[in-house]
């Protein structure tokens, strides 16, 4: 009689035992990249000219993405009437790859692979080197005053590592 009274005493022992511990907080994969959250204002100039526009970082769906909004103008020069940039680009977490993809007014889909900075104050999105055509590289840094340091290279078809600057600029936090 004992012994068969003793058993469900242990399982509730055992049960309630396991609901008083506290669950281990689960680490916070997008840590490294809270530094891009928020609206930016930027400036920058390359291949396509001087543009200025606004920027966005946002997490969505329960923070397992993280979503960039960008509108840069172009002014009209010389050689061409003014146009405008828009895209989106939505970071996302494949198991323990950072990953994102690209989307833009232009039909531009990219699809990207993330490596964050050894210092946790940047990240570098880059394309398979085996995809055909060119290959491309975008870059953000936190640089020290707070800005945003944004470049986006492009490496031509045959040679994937031989990346040049198409433009680069700087984003600014908007209080």
């Amino acid at each position: 009689m004992i012994r068969t009274l003793a058993r469900p005493l242990v399982c509730l022992v055992c049960l309630f035992a396991s609901i008083d511990r506290p669950a281990a907080a689960p680490a916070d994969v997008w840590a490294p990249l809270q530094f891009l959250v928020g609206r930016w204002v930027g400036e920058g100039s390359g291949q396509p000219g001087q543009g200025v526009g606004p920027c966005s970082f946002a997490f969505e769906l329960d923070r397992r993405v993280l979503v960039r909004r960008s509108r840069v103008e172009y002014p009209a020069t010389a050689a061409r009437p003014a146009f405008v940039h828009e895209d989106l680009m939505i970071h996302y977490r494949q198991g323990e790859a950072l990953r994102a993809i690209y989307f833009d007014n232009e039909d531009h889909v990219i699809e990207y692979t993330g490596q964050l900075a050894a210092d946790n104050q940047g990240v570098t999105f880059v394309t398979s080197a085996s995809a055909p055509g060119p290959r491309f590289r975008l870059s953000y840094a936190k640089r020290p005053d707070g800005t945003l340091a944004v470049k986006f290279e492009i490496a031509p078809p045959g040679k994937p590592d031989a990346f040049a600057v198409y433009t680069e600029g700087v984003a600014r936090r908007v209080k």
